[in-house]
């Protein structure tokens, strides 16, 4: 018998999952040991973009899995081939480098970007300039790039070289970068900082300065990228194209990949032993992954996002009013954040948690914002049901608060 008590013996703490044990999902509900069904506004946060078990991607697993695993960086493989290729023909790529994760994808951009500003200008041109309240990965370089103090600090020297400036701060920008800089990396939406988007012309700003001052443009798009916008990159939302742009998450669906995106000069940089994995490419992973983007990159799934959006968003803003916990909803597509009001601040954790009593399973993008991320493809009746469910949760933790 399986129980949430044997992770507190068994696994590394690093972290604190809910009291109970998913071990079924279908579509947009999960299961539990005991049978209850809730239904899921998190998308494994953002990753399950077309749900849980998604059939097509079942059937492609299993052909996959029937026919050639994993074979070493020293081969290409066919799955690899056919998904670099749906990507550069989907975006503003020449060229792909996959991996496991969006820590690793940023990684290498982080590790390009580093190259090539060495190869252009010499040693001194190695800063990176990221936001504040920015999240890359867990990593020591990523998370000494991403902008969150609790996230890097206590672990020895950070990796030197890296600045910060607020997100959506242009002078702030402008008074930082130099001919130091080999890179700006940005989050079109910053994610586990609060769904804060990027305001109107800030992206395109920062493109025109970091050509002035001959700095590369990441954008990190493992959370934004694969439909969750209404776009496939949010990048193709904003109109900016970036120099790499990094993926994870929703490529995959599920199964863990990672990717980054450039354009062939910029890969050239990159050459035969500067930087690899043994997993990243492997055909299971590609192979799931071109089927997600062949579902997912199309009108009909674009138009369903914009219509799903707004019946979030209209349930949402009226709640919003009703209760008095949270403010309307920002971010774009089905990327949803809802800042707490300054009552209910550091809240979120608990507010998810009797979200999840009443049947429905939410996100907290820190301490002050609960998160929807839910499938692209969640049906609409599922939408008011979970919405229905939350309205009963802020009910009881309304009434119980003075």
């Amino acid at each position: 018998m399986i129980r949430r008590e044997d992770f507190d013996q068994l696994i590394v703490p690093t972290y604190n999952p809910s009291s109970f044990v998913p071990v079924r999902g279908l579509g947009s509900r999960l299961w539990d040991a005991e049978g209850r069904e809730r239904i899921d506004f998190t998308g494994g946060i953002a990753v399950n973009v077309l749900g849980h078990c998604h059939p097509q991607l079942v059937e492609t697993l299993r052909e996959q899995a029937a026919t050639l695993w994993h074979v070493s960086n020293g081969f290409t493989n066919q799955p690899v081939l056919r998904l670099a290729r749906r990507l550069v023909e989907a975006t503003f790529a020449e060229r792909v480098f996959f991996c496991n994760s969006g820590a690793e994808a940023n990684e290498a951009a982080f590790k390009l970007a580093r190259r090539i500003g060495f190869d252009r200008r010499g040693a001194e041109c190695h800063e990176i300039i990221a936001a504040s309240g920015s999240f890359h990965g867990r990593s020591l370089f990523t998370v000494s790039v991403g902008g969150q103090p609790a996230y890097s600090s206590g672990f020895g020297p950070a990796i030197a070289g890296i600045r910060h400036v607020p997100f959506n701060d242009l002078a702030a920008l402008q008074a930082t970068i130099s001919e130091h800089t080999c890179a700006v990396v940005l989050e079109p939406i910053q994610g586990e900082g609060g769904v804060l988007p990027a305001a109107p012309g800030y992206l395109q700003a920062v493109r025109e300065l970091c050509d002035r001052h001959g700095a590369l443009l990441i954008f990190d798009e493992v959370q934004t990228g694969v439909g969750r916008t209404g776009e496939l990159y949010a990048y193709q939302h904003y109109g900016v194209v970036p120099d790499l742009l990094t993926s994870a998450k929703g490529l995959g669906g599920g199964f863990p990949i990672g990717a980054l995106l450039t354009r062939a000069e910029l890969a050239a940089h990159f050459t035969p032993g500067t930087h690899g994995t043994t997993y990243g490419g492997n055909p299971l992973a590609c192979a799931v992954a071109e089927r997600v983007l062949s579902l997912v990159d199309s009108a009909e799934v674009r138009d369903g996002v914009a219509q799903r959006h707004q019946q979030f968003v209209s349930r949402l803003t009226l709640m919003a009013e009703r209760f008095g916990v949270f403010e309307p909803p920002r971010g774009l597509g089905l990327l949803l954040g809802c800042p707490l009001r300054d009552n209910w601040k550091g809240q979120a954790r608990s507010l998810v948690g009797a979200a999840s009593e009443a049947g429905v399973l939410l996100l907290q993008a820190g301490p002050d914002v609960l998160r929807f991320a839910p499938s692209l493809i969640i049906e609409p009746e599922l939408i008011d049901a979970g919405l229905q469910r939350l309205e009963q949760a802020l009910h009881r933790a309304t009434e119980a608060t003075p």
